[in-house]
């Protein structure tokens, strides 16, 4: 069976920025990203239909008996055993949801003819807010998937204190000194060849990805996801950063989701609270305005490739598009658009040439290349946001 997790077009766009850079599948919500949830149900890889412009760099197989999966929806056994179950030409349909499409060997399209109504409940990532939002029972979900018949490497240092000691589980190479790690309110995994350095404080649910390091005294408060290969300090809580980046220094980062390859600078404070208690705006991508969230906790959602110098203030609600680097006093407005240079005092345009540069080298201190199907990402990305850059239309 030929696996095809595919971009719902609709949730696509309510997905932005996030999904500039990365087919929906790839978004990570607690420990994996939803592509690689697919895989450890079904013991098989995945391939991704997405826009054409990333299809280079997530390539889809179009060969076997094709089973079309909506890659905003994460996977579970009921769920799973319901897909498994398609005969060529059936979907399986929650209402006018698309949820999965069986079509056999001939020439691929995520369609069918026969659709089923899926009785079941899942979890489906169709807001960026439920990224962080729902992050914590995707933690324990996850949890209960990998951990299964495994057992935890452990921990030898003498002054790491740990509660909830069989909700917590330390992969291979793990570093871990004098820390306090409290599973008693959630699973906390530890990935390969982490590093958690004294004073830290960890708070389940909790996930550090392979390669990642928590900074001296961290505080971590529960509701996390480190992705792969980033370093951490200072505040976070229920909060997802996607992989491959820092926020090394002290300061609060809450309520937020941050993309790969971005740079939080030392003191960077994010609100996800307003003042007066209301529910939070948020700019849509999709609606091309503010939309109200429903929600009184919304911090900050930061496109891939994006960076913020030293001090940087962040208002409730603030999405930061791709390639932006933002710096100087005050809070930059709420909604930044991609391959924006500037921060309240105004902004002009980060040329391509020089957010290439900069990506070419961010990427490179983590032995990392920028690719030629990177470059045409970013190209392309540059290129549709252009409208959003109102100041280049200024005479």
């Amino acid at each position: 069976m030929n696996v095809i997790l595919f971009d719902d077009a609709t949730i696509r766009k309510e997905l932005l920025p996030f999904t500039f850079t990365r087919p929906i599948a790839a978004l990570r919500t607690g420990i994996l990203t939803i592509g690689e949830k697919w895989e450890k149900y079904i013991s098989e890889s995945v391939s991704y239909l997405t826009e054409d412009y990333l299809q280079e760099k997530f390539p889809v197989q179009l060969s076997g008996d094709h089973l079309f999966v909506n890659g905003a929806i994460c996977p579970d056994p009921s769920l799973v055993q319901a897909v498994r179950s398609l005969a060529t030409g059936q979907s399986l349909m929650k209402g006018q949801l698309h949820i999965a499409t069986r079509t056999g060997d001939k020439n691929p399209k995520a369609e069918g003819t026969h659709g089923i109504e899926y009785a079941g409940t899942f979890h489906i990532i169709d807001d960026p807010c439920k990224l962080f939002q729902d992050n914590a029972p995707q933690i324990v979900a996850d949890f209960e998937l990998i951990t299964a018949g495994r057992k935890s490497a452990g921990w030898s240092d003498p002054h790491t204190r740990v509660y909830a000691a069989d909700q917590i589980f330390v992969e291979e190479g793990a570093v871990i000194q004098a820390a306090v790690l409290n599973a008693s309110t959630g699973p906390i995994y530890i990935g390969k060849n982490t590093e958690i350095q004294e004073g830290s404080l960890i708070r389940g649910p909790f996930v550090l990805g392979d390669h990642s390091v928590l900074n001296m005294g961290s505080k971590m408060r529960g509701n996390i996801t480190i992705g792969p290969m980033c370093k951490i300090g200072g505040e976070v809580s229920n909060a997802v950063v996607l992989g491959y980046s820092n926020k090394a220094h002290d300061g609060f980062l809450g309520s937020s989701v941050i993309g790969e390859w971005c740079n939080l600078g030392a003191d960077t404070n994010t609100s996800n609270l307003k003042n007066n208690y209301d529910a939070v705006k948020l700019w849509s991508y999709a609606k091309g305005g503010f939309r109200n969230t429903g929600l009184t906790f919304v911090g900050l959602m930061m496109g891939d490739h994006s960076k913020c110098g030293i001090n940087t203030m962040f208002n409730s609600g603030t999405v930061t598009g791709v390639s932006a680097n933002i710096f100087g006093d005050g809070y930059p407005r709420n909604f930044i658009p991609s391959f924006a240079w500037g921060g309240a005092a105004g902004f002009s345009t980060f040329q391509l040439s020089r957010a290439m540069e900069t990506a070419e080298r961010a990427m490179g201190r983590r032995s990392a290349k920028l690719s030629d199907a990177d470059r045409h990402i970013l190209t392309t990305v540059f290129e549709m946001t252009a409208h959003e850059r109102v100041w280049e239309k200024k005479p």
